[in-house]
């Protein structure tokens, strides 16, 4: 059976005195039976901080970028390494947002799901086509590429640790939403491609995330979809009564 995730991305967002009281309310809220694995992916300076949240909760913890390199004279990057060493969970790979300022290749994101997955630590990798490529309808083409390019040369034991976030890009911070038929439609086209490389057993097993202006809201319905297995959660991650509503949506 599939876990249920809802990750909260942070982006560049909150002082250090904000995300100890966020980090402290998402920590406190988190009942013992959750309905699904709770993560927070705040900036990076803040991670040892929510790892310690996280050791007295069922909390945990999630960057959202790392270097592709093992280490050297790389200066700002993180590596998988450093991660490793505080007890980081997850890691987003490909975000939108990273794919357009960053310039990240598919070769880079590729490199940086295999350096996460030598160190234990499970990718978020993030896929999703921009409105002009939905509105000339290659949207599926888009996320068939991204994810044969950054995830398909993974053999089946790798791939197994690995969560997808379907985030289409015209739906991130802008307030709108894919509808629930829409997220279901690619979703369930994501999880046949996973059926065409890995066969039906890892596709079955393979968690799914919707991400794109998701919210107290809307979850419940977006959730309730056959393939979506929870969401990567932007804006409403920074609100600890949302999130914690959004985590109890399933």
């Amino acid at each position: 059976m599939r876990k249920k995730i809802v990750a909260g991305n942070w982006k560049m967002n909150k002082t250090f005195t904000e995300a100890e009281e966020l980090l402290a309310y998402i920590a406190e809220s988190i009942e013992k039976e959750t309905p699904c694995e709770v993560v927070t992916c705040p900036p990076a300076v803040y991670l040892e901080m929510a790892t310690d949240f996280a050791m007295e909760s069922n909390l945990l913890v999630g960057a959202q970028n790392v270097s592709q390199f093992e280490g050297g004279a790389y200066t700002g990057e993180i590596s998988a390494a450093m991660l490793d060493s505080i007890d980081v969970n997850y890691c987003i790979v490909g975000h939108s947002e990273r794919r357009k300022y960053f310039h990240e290749t598919d070769e880079m994101l590729a490199q940086k799901v295999n350096i996460l997955l030598d160190y234990g630590i499970n990718p978020i990798f993030c896929c999703g086509e921009q409105l002009g490529e939905r509105e000339k309808e290659i949207h599926f083409g888009v996320v068939r590429s991204q994810l044969q390019n950054g995830l398909f040369h993974l053999n089946e034991s790798e791939f197994h640790n690995v969560v997808i976030a379907y985030e289409p890009v015209w739906a991130i911070g802008t307030g709108r939403t894919a509808s629930p038929e829409q997220a279901q439609e690619m979703h369930g086209f994501i999880r046949s491609l996973v059926t065409e490389k890995y066969g039906k057993k890892v596709a079955d097993d393979t968690t799914i995330l919707y991400g794109g202006s998701c919210n107290a809201g809307n979850a419940r319905e977006l959730f309730s979809q056959e393939d979506v297995d929870g969401g990567l959660i932007g804006g409403a991650s920074l609100k600890g009564e949302e999130f914690i509503k959004i985590v109890n949506s399933f």
